[in-house]
């Protein structure tokens, strides 16, 4: 079933605010094919429906590699016609797309010489170190023989990821092409930035005609005859037939892929529908993990966010921490390699901050964006510290702990130092350049952050949630420094932790709302705004039970709660806009970190609904798939979600979700020390009678788990385990 998708959706702003969002991504309308993408590492692709990349106006079409576009152009053609679109595919584990295509009725000299689906094609096309390989198979069927010409048309403009963003530059490089032996073009692009950059495109067999942007083929196929060509685009791959062939390839693609996701547990349940939701979003985490000399990393996401994301690592490996802990153990190390060590203005960094972004790109080498590494993200940093300390509690890992030592000090005095300027006692944030990002919370639209009258905040802002965030790192540091005999660090740490809790109350409580403040501003006045930010204060665990239960109930409420989720903020705010990016959308890991919030607070009833309401949300989407964020618009009977046109899919968040929400309603625990794992309060939703978990690991040991819903109550049974380890279920908050 569709999505209702809104495809007008340029909200009017003026000059002044658009100014105020330099890194902002247009919309221009909807692209007149769906898009699939695939990705390998550094390198994906962007491809619409017919296997074709630009052959329709609107999208991020292209194959790309570090930030760079290495081809913009792939389209098939059959006698100057473009085929007819039978089916296309995605596999299940992402390796691989497959699209059938049929011809339409071909005209020569105002008479048909080739009818309507006689010809079966089958484009199949998988990325793998840097390379995009397809196999064009075809296959006649019809009663007479088929003379035809396939024609594959290709061009490049070496784009920017930036400026397929939309940003506009004054100068590029020099661009050239030309042909590489009689079955190859080379393009190539020299850029202001003194980088070369070439795309090798090889075809096999030796086209019959070969230009520098096409490649044509000449094909009489007798009755049931079959042939195939082949097609090989290379990202700075200057050699010929320094690719792997197609089958060898796609073979050791799938191997890597099976063997990158053994040793994760594995889930399944009694509803199909929500397992092909699990399979979906697993597959997508594995597509979005890349491997880097420091570890597996989830990049962001698929088009705009295929790098190294510092928040949104953390928060993915947050929340696939009680899956597969790997990925936290990854994206710890990969950001402690890169925490800052110096002040750079330009990149928002000062020394221990964790990093927001990193990009490969021209513009980013050329400082015309800061992004090469930049630190303007306020909770990265603290993020970090709970990360660590989440996976030490998780895996009782302590040797990575001291491996990570010398980076989480150096984050904490970042923590109570830099990061508060004004020495209030809260982390806070503002760009230290006009280049840098307006709000660095994961709010991070120009408009996110503002008051109860529509008043953008200014100044030095200081966000709940990241108060939260510190509470929590600070807390669990405090065990993690007893773990190294650092005793009075362990005391003081949670002496600072309670003096924090305390001071937060005092600063953001707001009793009329029933809730806390989005964030104090530069004056310390706080901006009294019903928003979901609230939520994750409950996840840390920093907030007084009574007050932790109001802001629950107002989240549930109609003016949050839509039936699909919570939205970012509340109907009724000067700002809300349900068709907006930060300001009253729907993201699914926002609801996922409120739900564990909920859950820590025993609200199980709350986990209940939420998970339903997202679980009934991707029934809608496309491949089973949640995206990025979809628009906050009440849920009514008998329609779908509403999309959001530019969201990111897949997303490792949103990828991440149903795991979490399934984390939330089970209250797994993890107890390294005792080898104990206990279920708190398990609650499965109606749409679940069984969960079956197959190696929950804990330290060297596994269990295998089946769950069963009895109305409210949840039995569990063992069914296998391997080394010494205990499992529980705990009836009290």
């Amino acid at each position: 079933m569709a999505a209702d998708v809104v495809t007008q959706f340029m909200t009017i702003r003026s000059v002044e605010q658009v100014s105020e969002s330099p890194f902002y991504i247009p919309m221009t309308g909807p692209a007149a094919r769906p898009r699939r993408s695939l990705k390998h590492d550094d390198t994906f692709i962007v491809l619409d429906s017919h296997g074709d990349i630009g052959a329709s106006a609107g999208g991020p079409d292209g194959l790309f590699n570090s930030d760079t576009r290495y081809l913009a152009r792939l389209e098939l053609v059959l006698d100057e016609v473009q085929p007819l679109l039978l089916g296309s595919n995605l596999r299940d584990d992402n390796s691989a797309l497959t699209v059938d295509l049929t011809n339409p009725d071909v005209y020569r000299g105002g008479r048909i010489v080739l009818q309507k689906d006689m010809l079966h094609i089958v484009r199949t096309i998988f990325l793998w170190r840097g390379t995009a390989y397809q196999r064009i198979g075809i296959q006649n069927h019809g009663e007479d023989t088929a003379i035809f010409d396939v024609t594959l048309l290709f061009d490049n403009d070496f784009a920017d990821l930036f400026e397929v963003r939309g940003e506009r530059r004054p100068r590029r490089g020099t661009s050239s092409s030309k042909p590489d032996g009689p079955a190859g073009v080379l393009l190539d692009y020299r850029g202001l930035d003194g980088k070369s950059r070439t795309t090798t495109l090889q075809f096999d067999p030796r086209p019959t005609r070969l230009t520098v942007n096409a490649a044509t083929w000449h094909f009489e196929l007798a009755p049931q005859q079959a042939t195939a060509l082949f097609v090989a685009v290379s990202c700075n791959k200057s050699t010929p037939h320094q690719s792997a062939p197609f089958f060898r390839g796609l073979l050791a693609h799938r191997r890597e892929m099976r063997k990158s996701t053994a040793g994760a547990t594995s889930i399944e349940t009694s509803n199909n529908i929500f397992n092909e939701v699990l399979c979906q979003s697993m597959a997508d985490l594995n597509m979005l993990m890349t491997e880097t000399p420091q570890g597996r990393y989830p990049y962001a996401g698929i088009p705009w966010y295929s790098t190294t994301f510092g928040r949104d690592g953390l928060i993915t490996a947050l929340q696939m921490l009680w899956v597969d802990p790997r990925i936290a153990r990854g994206v710890l190390k990969r950001l402690a390699f890169y925490q800052a060590t110096s002040v750079d203005p330009l990149a928002d960094a000062e020394p221990g901050k964790i990093l927001h972004e990193m990009r490969g790109g021209e513009m980013a080498a050329l400082r015309e964006v800061p992004f090469a590494q930049y630190y303007g993200s306020v909770d990265a940093t603290p993020l970090f510290v709970l990360l660590a300390g989440l996976y030490v509690e998780r895996t009782g890992d302590e040797e990575t702990l001291a491996e990570l030592w010398p980076s989480i000090e150096a984050a904490l005095h970042w923590i109570d130092g830099a990061g508060d300027p004004d020495k209030d006692g809260f982390v806070e944030y503002q760009r230290a350049s006009e280049q840098g990002l307006a709000n660095q919370g994961w709010k991070d639209s120009y408009d996110a952050i503002f008051h109860a009258d529509g008043r953008l905040a200014e100044g030095y802002i200081a966000l709940a949630e990241v108060q939260g965030y510190v509470f929590a790192g600070k807390h669990l540091m405090a065990r993690c420094a007893l773990r190294l005999g650092k005793r009075d660090l362990a005391q003081r740490l949670e002496a600072e932790a309670q003096r924090l809790a305390e001071r937060f109350e005092e600063a953001f409580w707001c009793d009329d709302l029933g809730t806390y403040a989005l964030a104090l501003d530069g004056n310390k006045q706080p901006c009294r705004v019903r928003s979901s930010n609230a939520g994750h204060l409950l996840f840390s665990g920093m907030v007084r039970e009574d007050r932790a239960r109001r802001v629950a109930a107002d989240l549930m409420r109609p003016h949050f709660f839509t039936g699909w989720g919570i939205r970012t903020v509340a109907l009724g705010e000067a700002r809300y806009n349900p068709m907006s990016y930060h300001d009253g959308s729907i993201w699914p890991h926002d609801n996922a970190l409120i739900t564990l919030g909920f859950a820590r607070y025993g609200l199980k009833h709350s986990v209940e609904q939420v998970f339903r309401g997202l679980f009934d949300a991707a029934t809608y989407m496309d491949l089973r798939r949640l995206p990025e964020l979809f628009c906050g618009f009440r849920r009514e009977k008998h329609r779908g979600p509403t999309l959001y046109p530019v969201a990111c899919a897949p997303q490792a968040w949103a990828s991440a979700t149903p795991f979490t929400l399934l984390e939330a309603a089970l209250g797994i625990e993890f107890d390294a020390a005792r080898g104990e794992i206990r279920l708190r309060n398990p609650r499965l939703p109606a749409f679940l009678n069984e969960v079956i978990l197959r190696d929950l690991q804990l330290g060297e040991s596994s269990v295998d788990l089946r769950l069963r819903r009895h109305g409210e109550e949840v039995s569990l049974e063992v069914l296998r385990t391997r080394g010494r380890i205990q499992v529980s279920i705990v009836l009290a908050h």
